[in-house]
Order: C-alpha cells, then sequence, then structure tokens
C-alpha cells in the first residue's frame, strides 16, 4: 500500500460524532468533557490531546446551494466538519521532536510514540492547525494516529469505519484526490459555488496534506488557517544568519583584540 489518507467531504457530514465516539473508544483516548460550551452544539471546541476528533457545527443565515430552509422566510444552513490531524507531507512536529517520538510510518502517516515523548512539548506550537496537545494526566503529547494498529491489519481507521454518510473517506491519498475533485464539481453545480477543496495541493506551504476537506465556505469559517505553511521552512535559512552573524561577532572581537596583544608583545 503508498500513501493514505482521509478525505473529509463536509457537504454530507451530518454532526452525528459518530467518528468523535469511535475514535475514543478504539484509540482509548479520555473523555474531555461533556459540559454545554454555549458554542452551538460543539462540546469539544478543537483538537487536543483528548479529542483527536473534533466535529464543528457551524450556523448562517443562508441557504445551502438550491435547499430550502423550511423555517419561514428566515435562509438558515449549518456547515459542520469532523476535523483531524492533517499528517502534513512537511509536518513540523516531526522537524521539532527531539527524541524521535513523532515519526513517518510506512503509509505516510505521522504518529507520536508516547513510550518515547519526554513531553518537551516542542510540537505543539510547531503544528501550524493547532492538532497537537499535551495531556494534563501524563504530560506527554498526543494526537490522531489514523488507527495506525488497524492499518497494520489492513482494516480502515475507526472514524472512517462508524461514519453513517461516508463524509470521511479513507483509501489511497491519489485515489482520494481525484474523487474529490469529481465531487468539488458536483457539488458546485448543485448550487454551492462557495464550495472548495482544502489542503488537496501538494504544492501548499505543508507540501500537501495527508487528510483534506471539501468545505462549503471559507477555511477561516471552520477554524482552518487559509494559507497554512510548516513552521520550520525557515529554520535553514535562520541557521545560516545566525552562523554568520556569529562569524561576523568573533572578526570584530579579534580586530578589537589583536592592537592590544600586539602592544602587549
Amino acid at each position: 500500500m503508498g500513501r493514505v489518507g482521509f478525505f473529509t467531504d463536509t457537504s454530507i457530514c451530518i454532526g452525528c460524532k459518530a467518528c468523535e465516539v469511535a475514535c475514543k473508544e478504539w484509540n482509548a483516548v479520555p473523555e474531555d468533557g461533556l459540559a454545554f460550551t454555549g458554542m452551538s452544539y460543539d462540546n469539544t471546541v478543537s483538537l487536543g490531546s483528548d479529542t483527536w476528533r473534533h466535529v464543528a457545527f457551524v450556523e448562517q443565515r443562508r441557504p445551502l446551494g438550491h435547499q430550502e430552509p423550511g423555517v419561514g422566510d428566515m435562509d438558515f444552513r449549518w456547515l459542520m466538519a469532523s476535523d483531524v490531524c492533517k499528517h502534513c507531507t512537511e509536518a513540523a512536529c516531526l522537524d521539532v521532536c527531539p527524541t524521535g517520538s513523532l515519526f513517518r510510518t510506512e503509509f505516510g502517516t505521522v504518529v507520536v510514540q508516547q513510550d518515547v515523548c519526554n513531553g518537551c512539548g516542542y510540537c505543539v506550537p510547531a503544528c501550524p492547525f493547532g492538532v497537537i496537545g499535551k495531556s494534563e494526566s501524563s504530560g506527554l503529547a498526543a494526537k490522531c494516529t489514523m488507527c495506525y494498529d488497524r492499518l497494520g491489519d489492513g482494516q480502515e481507521p475507526a472514524c472512517a469505519k462508524t461514519c453513517p454518510t461516508d463524509s470521511i473517506q479513507f483509501g489511497d491519498l491519489d485515489e482520494l484526490r481525484e474523487r474529490a475533485e469529481r465531487r468539488l464539481d458536483q457539488v458546485r453545480e448543485a448550487g454551492t459555488a462557495s464550495a472548495r477543496l482544502y489542503g488537496h495541493d501538494p504544492g501548499d506551504g505543508v507540501g500537501g496534506m495527508g487528510a483534506f476537506f471539501l468545505l462549503l465556505d471559507e477555511p477561516e469559517v471552520y477554524g482552518l488557517p487559509p494559507d497554512p505553511v510548516v513552521t520550520t521552512r525557515d529554520l535553514p535559512s535562520m541557521w545560516r544568519h545566525a552562523g554568520v552573524a556569529a562569524l561576523a561577532l568573533l572578526a570584530g572581537v579579534a580586530a578589537t583584540a589583536l592592537p592590544i596583544w600586539r602592544r602587549r608583545g
């Protein structure tokens, strides 16, 4: 099997949260609060160490394509999307991990080995999507593994397996990208001109994502950065500039000290 990934078609997400539950059950992810947040029906708010799948609910006063909202004269639609780790091609979390706890698997996914993690937390700010978190109980980093153990047995991830509408689709990444292009055309033809693909382009700031999306509005509406860039992109040039500055400083110190040494000699 080559590189695999997720294609999440948000146009058919019904917000059932089955993916959240399946993820927690299979991966033994701790319960992270069931309190009412006041933010629509979203009780998980964001991804983190104890939330590897997050279903966002966005309420908008506008119609969805050619649909009739059925609430009098008011236009209305729900935007729902199941968010997850993007398993980036250029993953900053891999670049900054000092212990090798984060590694890329034979399936092209990015996984945290918690028995190797030292809890430094460098990966948390390195992620441009705010995916990774540190567990309050263990102090270790945690995020979606795309059910690495299931992939090894030829099974699809638990979230995709349980999704009742096939909003979360799993498979060969190249095939998913072709499928997403066809689906985008269908959604636009149905009247949603604002639909777009997010994270499918290998030429984007993270080299393409292993988990990409069909969105019905701007990425910011779903809490996603519009133009994500791998946060370690400029590290090589920064080290070069630092090296040049250090050499210049040493040269300045030597030039200043040389006359003193000569007088003493």
